[in-house]
């Protein structure tokens, strides 16, 4: 196993499927094998930028093709179980894009699934895996400037309102909490951990879908994490480690590929990680070695994590009242 060419099947084609598969071209002993769409045409158009040996115009006909190693869900949120479910069911493993589902409920079912079958299961947080990103939570962890007392982490960006995009659609998960907010959540669960109390207010569209999100997560001796989440306007989108001794800031698109510096009594240094991907290979890199490894469950981004995770979206929500 340890060199087996790991072949790839994508399920929902739109614009993050063509990230992943993009950098997928850059993974040795990794192939996009298979791709599906509920239209054959854009199947076959998506199959023949990245070189996939199958298109399909059904996730079923995907998951029956024996030989399909992996799994990468790029439907909607909303989708995002019962299309992980259909992939356990034929034993495939699944790597599925963040949010892992709707609710805990949903999570909790998809893992049980997993356990049941012996299969792979992972949450697609590409963040987690990126080298920047490991960097400054290794400064945190590691108290390197002391403790934390102050996160500050946003992610907005304005995109006027469209009904008929996914990005604004409630019953697909659409808003600014699940598609962005999950950024700054996660900055702060995977740096501070789970927060004792939340407040949080929200702005809405028309529709009910949330059209931004501030929230304060208040931890013990009086660290708190600073979240935002906007599709109302552009922002900073960075995370600040406010340190004892200095600032650990991951600039702008901090869950992307970044750089991060570091700032003490006014000098800052700036370390670049000369990214040459758009960061996707990391988490599938990671994924590649755990099924050659024969896991069941990453070592990085835990079941338990993920539990933590979809938990403080859904604490979120109850605050701001949001139902899907």
């Amino acid at each position: 196993m340890k060199h087996k060419t790991i072949n790839w099947g994508i399920i929902g084609l739109g614009n993050i499927a063509h990230k992943f598969a993009k950098d997928l071209l850059t993974i040795k002993d990794a192939k996009l094998y298979a791709v599906a769409s509920r239209n054959q045409e854009k199947a076959d158009e998506f199959a023949s930028q990245y070189n996939a040996t199958k298109a399909y115009s059904s996730y079923t006909a995907l998951v029956k093709d024996k030989n399909i190693d992996a799994v990468y869900i790029a439907t909607p949120h909303a989708l995002h179980k019962e299309h992980t479910m259909l992939c356990l069911e034929h034993g495939i493993a699944v790597l599925c894009e963040k949010p892992f589902a709707m609710s805990m409920e949903e999570v909790n079912d998809m893992i049980s699934m997993a356990k049941e079958k012996n299969v792979l299961l992972m949450e697609a947080l590409w963040t987690y895996f990126l080298p920047h990103y490991q960097y400054a939570l290794d400064l945190v962890k590691n108290e390197a400037y002391g403790k934390v007392l102050k996160l500050e982490a946003d992610f907005g960006f304005y995109r006027a309102f469209n009904n008929d995009s996914r990005l604004f659609n409630k019953s697909l998960g659409g808003g600014s909490l699940l598609d962005i907010g999950i950024y700054p959540i996660f900055a702060a669960l995977s740096s501070l951990g789970l927060p004792n109390t939340i407040e949080a207010e929200a702005e809405y569209f028309d529709n009910g879908a949330d059209a931004s999100c501030q929230m304060i997560f208040h931890y013990n001796d009086n660290v708190t994490a600073n979240l935002k989440s906007t599709l109302a306007e552009d922002t900073p989108t960075e995370a600040i480690f406010h340190c004892e001794k200095g600032i650990i800031k991951i600039n702008s698109m901090f869950h992307a590929p970044s750089t991060v510096s570091i700032i003490m009594d006014g000098n800052e240094k700036v370390i670049d990680f000369n990214y040459h991907t758009i960061g996707y290979n990391y988490e599938a890199l990671h994924f590649n070695d755990l099924i050659r490894g024969q896991k069941t469950e990453s070592n990085i981004m835990t079941f338990e994590f993920s539990r933590q995770l979809i938990k403080l979206l859904d604490d979120v929500r109850k605050v701001i009242n949001l139902h899907y």
